[in-house]
């Protein structure tokens, strides 16, 4: 694949004073939601959310961002019809909401245009929810700037996606607020795969060792699992197969001991035996990727192609390649 899940507009923001009320609205609810996700989980990441829906009046600030956050679950699990029905429900109130709302609501309708495929509409909104919390102006916007601009990174053409990367990390790196400190994980991830597609491997391998230590201090143990699959990916790319194979072992090894087999590491071992002209070795590492990925909606709509050789390589299991 070309990665596992991915993740930028001006060098120096103004960072204005705020009120007391919107201080407290920007700095302790939006950061407690937004702990309330699991990215890798958004069913339950739901769940949460709406019976945190339940503890606000409807219209209230708190309620309409945290229903750009269900939109968010149901986008990604591809329930786009859905996802847009419920940020339609938050556009009239848009006009006298906070900020940081119409930000993320800003957001949320680009993730979604995005992800089903229309990025053209994707990037207006992406530019404007970057502007409007540039001139929010509070220290805890330069978060949602950095998405917004990441965002633009994924969503523009491949001839634009590094400046836009480039500049979410310049933000990143220079910014105060620890929240928006946590995006260099993801954007030098981003930019990793941003040369790894373009055959520059040994520059992609550097971002991917540069973000694994972000990714430890982030503290989840499936991101950082995947940061090491990306390193064992551009390993391969480099044709370092035994160092690639070593750490795609240790993972496998990891994941089923946690119960959470992975079909990306399986299918990388296979084309790590394959790369090393052991067919017979790798065609069961393929059969066993494709048993767990053939189901995998994101896999089919972005990179059929790729899943159809898989099937062809695990000997057409169950489909048609």
């Amino acid at each position: 694949m070309r990665g596992r899940p991915r993740s930028i507009a001006i060098a120096a923001l103004a960072l204005v004073c705020a009120t007391a009320m919107s201080i407290a609205y920007a700095d302790d609810f939006s950061a407690r939601l937004d702990a309330l996700w699991d990215y890798h989980d958004p069913v339950s990441s739901e769940q949460r959310f709406r019976a945190e829906l339940a503890r606000y009046s409807s219209g209230s600030g708190e309620a309409l961002e945290i229903k750009t956050q269900i939109a968010r679950t149901q986008s990604l699990r591809r329930e786009f019809t859905a996802a847009h029905r419920t940020l339609d429900e938050i556009a009239p109130a848009l006009p006298s909401a906070d900020a940081r709302v119409h930000v993320r609501y800003l957001l949320e309708r680009g993730r979604t245009y995005n992800s089903s495929g229309s990025p053209s509409r994707a990037m207006p909104l992406f530019e404007e929810a970057a502007a409007r919390s540039e001139k929010a102006g509070r220290e805890s916007d330069v978060f949602y700037t950095i998405d917004a601009l990441h965002m633009l990174g994924i969503a523009a053409p491949p001839s634009q996606q590094l400046e836009w990367n480039l500049k979410a990390l310049a933000i990143a790196d220079g910014a105060r607020d620890s929240r928006a400190r946590r995006w260099i994980a993801s954007l030098d991830n981003n930019v990793g795969w941003y040369y790894h597609d373009r055959g520059e491997y040994a520059k992609a391998l550097g971002y991917f060792e540069k973000a694994l230590p972000a990714w430890e201090a982030r503290g989840n143990a499936v991101d950082v699992r995947v940061a090491k699959w990306s390193i064992a990916r551009a390993l391969r790319s480099l044709k370092r197969y035994d160092d690639a194979y070593a750490i795609q072992s240790k993972l496998r090894a990891e994941c089923e001991d946690a119960g959470m087999p992975d079909g990306y590491v399986y299918e990388e071992l296979g084309e790590l035996e394959l790369a090393r002209g052991n067919a017979a070795a790798a065609k069961p590492w393929f059969v066993k990727a494709y048993a767990l990925l053939k189901d995998d909606a994101a896999l089919a709509s972005n990179e059929s192609t790729r899943l159809a050789r898989l099937a062809k390589l695990a000997g057409g299991v169950g489909t048609q390649p």
